[in-house]
């Protein structure tokens, strides 16, 4: 992937190197345990551990939102301590490369579409945060949170994409931030809170298919994102990215993970997707480069 004509972002937090010294203050005991999961872009662990984030407040703004279930001070954040960043300059030279290109392309996508593109904040960690939707830890992979509009990556995770899940490369790397870019695209066009409504009415397995949706969606705008970008050479994938793009989507699809932690799989219980699905998403989102190649 060819990174470098496009402008870093400026929209990034450098978290790394806090540790675990940034989860206090949740307040009011396990915020955690009454909130129910909407989007949680579960990559790691073989979907053992999965980040729960959950009803959404709402606002003057249209973020998603609940009537209840978050304890009193639950979503207070507290100043977290100074820490000197264990961040490698390369890698952060990447992220905001990335994330800046996002920026570039949505831009311009939102912008023929008489629309303007409000950008999302990265957050890079390390072990776990705090964020404005509950808890964020490493072991439940890269998560975007509504409430906050942030993404959030502790970027050891991309060792583990690599190692573990056989997906090595900067262009799976980068899909896996496109895709969690691809929520906030979809929290600026309300699909979250659409998908929110749609699911208060659902049982559980029409609620894990609703959830399929949203991130087959994220999957669809992470194809068109890599379409799309450029600089002023051209597009800035280069042989064998597309690749390297679909062997991560292949390595987190839902039946994979499961035969992987468990031995067997339970479609029922699926909430992200096949990993036939998720590679044909982001195919999809490769092909037709809109919009509107990807719906909902």
């Amino acid at each position: 992937m060819r990174l470098g004509g496009e402008p870093e972002s400026g929209n990034f937090e450098d978290r790394t190197g806090q540790g675990s010294s940034g989860l206090g203050g949740m307040g009011g005991g396990n915020a955690l345990g009454c909130l129910i999961p909407l989007v949680m872009s579960r990559f790691g662990l073989g979907g053992v551990v999965v980040l729960v984030i959950g009803y959404f407040l709402l606002s003057s703004l249209g973020v998603l939102g609940s009537g209840g279930g978050v304890l009193p001070g639950s979503g207070q954040q507290q100043a977290v301590p100074a820490g000197k960043s264990t961040l490698d300059p390369n890698m952060r030279e990447f992220l905001l490369r990335v994330l800046g290109s996002t920026e570039q392309t949505w831009g311009e996508i939102f912008a023929k579409n008489g629309a303007r593109y409000e950008p999302t904040t990265m957050v890079a960690y390390s072990g776990g945060t705090q964020t404005a939707c509950g808890l964020g830890q490493a072991a439940a992979g890269p998560f975007y949170c509504p409430n906050d509009t942030k993404v959030y990556i502790d970027p050891s995770f991309f060792n583990e994409l690599s190692q573990r899940f056989g997906a090595p490369g900067d262009a799976a790397a980068a899909y896996v931030i496109a895709h969690e870019v691809g929520h906030h695209v979809q929290d600026l066009q309300g699909t979250l809170n659409q998908a929110h409504d749609l699911q208060a009415r659902a049982s559980k397995t029409e609620g894990n298919a609703v959830q399929v949706r949203v991130e087959l969606q994220a999957d669809c705008y992470a194809g068109v994102w890599a379409a799309s970008a450029h600089d002023s050479q051209g597009s800035i994938l280069e042989p064998g990215d597309a690749q390297e793009a679909l062997r991560a989507a292949e390595a987190v699809g839902d039946d994979t993970l499961q035969k992987q932690a468990q031995g067997y799989v339970v479609p029922d219980s699926f909430t992200h997707g096949t990993s036939a699905e998720r590679m044909a998403a982001f195919q999809r989102g490769l092909k037709g480069a809109s919009l509107a190649a990807c719906k909902f």
